[in-house]
């Protein structure tokens, strides 16, 4: 009864055109990689407890209330403004729910479309924790992985909506192919749970309060950035292996413009790590590589979404050259 009563309510919206979800499954990826990124400028701001208590801000205050002594207030507004951009992320996610359930898209379509509110949720949750814990390393780990993840799901909720919902599905590349795609998915969960590792130990703990003492990961953080860093090149070396054999097997063009591009931004990524390595962690540089973080992911995650498709042309089975 319940659910005939949304769909009744639904029914009432303007059809959404294929162009207008596809709009709306991208702004969910921007929206969702767009709030790791704000939330490392709270981070590196020292604002992370600008707003010390969850779901309010303040004891009594739903927004900063500005007469804290221990509390800037710019710390206060940079928090805050983060936790106000969770609505546009709510908003994107609720948004695409609707558009796909009003364009009665297939079932497939609309499961992946409700991982966004569901992971919003999540995230939300999360966050919270991360607030009331002080900011302990590992919370914030967990917070900036989840969002990654949200990333990539986010990604493949684009693919999926971008296909015809009558078509047929074709796996584009040989299984072994698929593997290896999996593979560097699995070497780029890998290179972000050592690179929030380095966070954890490094100088940007996300508020600088000595009565709060935010306890940093009690590990070596020179072996860290070369674990790091030796992850990354692993992670690269899988994406160079499988460019070599997405072209010996003449895969479809855009199996290798993906490839390209997250080549390109995983090259970029890594001057990025260097230059902020020798350059003692600038802030402009931490903010600029978790934006770099989610652009990698996505990336990853149109290579994987490409290696098979639901396509109402016959797609040619790939040869070896």
């Amino acid at each position: 009864m319940l659910y005939r009563g949304y769909l009744s309510l639904v029914d009432r919206l303007p059809m959404p055109s294929l162009r207008t979800q596809r709009i709306l499954a991208f702004l969910s990826i921007l929206a969702q990689g767009g709030i790791a990124v704000t939330g490392s400028v709270v981070r590196v701001t020292a604002s992370g407890l600008g707003c010390p208590t969850w779901p309010q801000c303040f004891p009594g205050s739903m927004v900063p209330v500005g007469v804290s002594s221990s509390v800037h207030t710019l710390h206060q507004v940079v928090e805050f403004g983060n936790r106000l951009l969770t609505f546009v992320v709510v908003l994107s996610a609720a948004a695409i729910v609707l558009a796909v359930t009003r364009a009665r898209r297939r079932r497939e379509v609309i499961a992946w479309a409700w991982l966004m509110p569901a992971g919003t949720v999540l995230q939300a949750i999360i966050g919270g924790i991360t607030v009331l814990a002080g900011l302990l390393w590992w919370t914030v780990a967990i917070h900036l992985l989840a969002s990654m993840l949200m990333v990539w799901l986010a990604t493949i909720l684009f693919a999926k909506v971008s296909e015809p919902d009558d078509g047929v599905v074709v796996q584009v590349l040989p299984q072994p192919l698929r593997w290896l795609t999996a593979l560097s998915g699995a070497a780029l969960a890998g290179v972000l749970v050592v690179g929030t590792m380095v966070t954890g130990a490094g100088p940007h703990a996300g508020d600088k309060t000595a009565e709060n003492a935010v306890a940093r990961l009690d590990l070596d953080i020179t072996n860290l950035v070369h674990l790091h860093a030796e992850l990354l090149v692993g992670y690269l070396a899988l994406l160079v292996g499988l460019t070599f054999a997405v072209y010996s097997v003449h895969a479809p063009d855009a199996v290798k413009l993906r490839l390209k591009v997250v080549l390109g931004l995983v090259g970029t990524q890594a001057l990025i790590g260097l230059v902020q390595f020798w350059t003692h962690v600038p802030a402009v540089l931490v903010v600029m590589h978790v934006a770099g973080a989610g652009l990698c992911t996505a990336a990853t995650a149109a290579v994987w979404a490409a290696g098979r498709v639901r396509t109402t042309r016959p797609v040619p089975e790939p040869v070896a050259a």
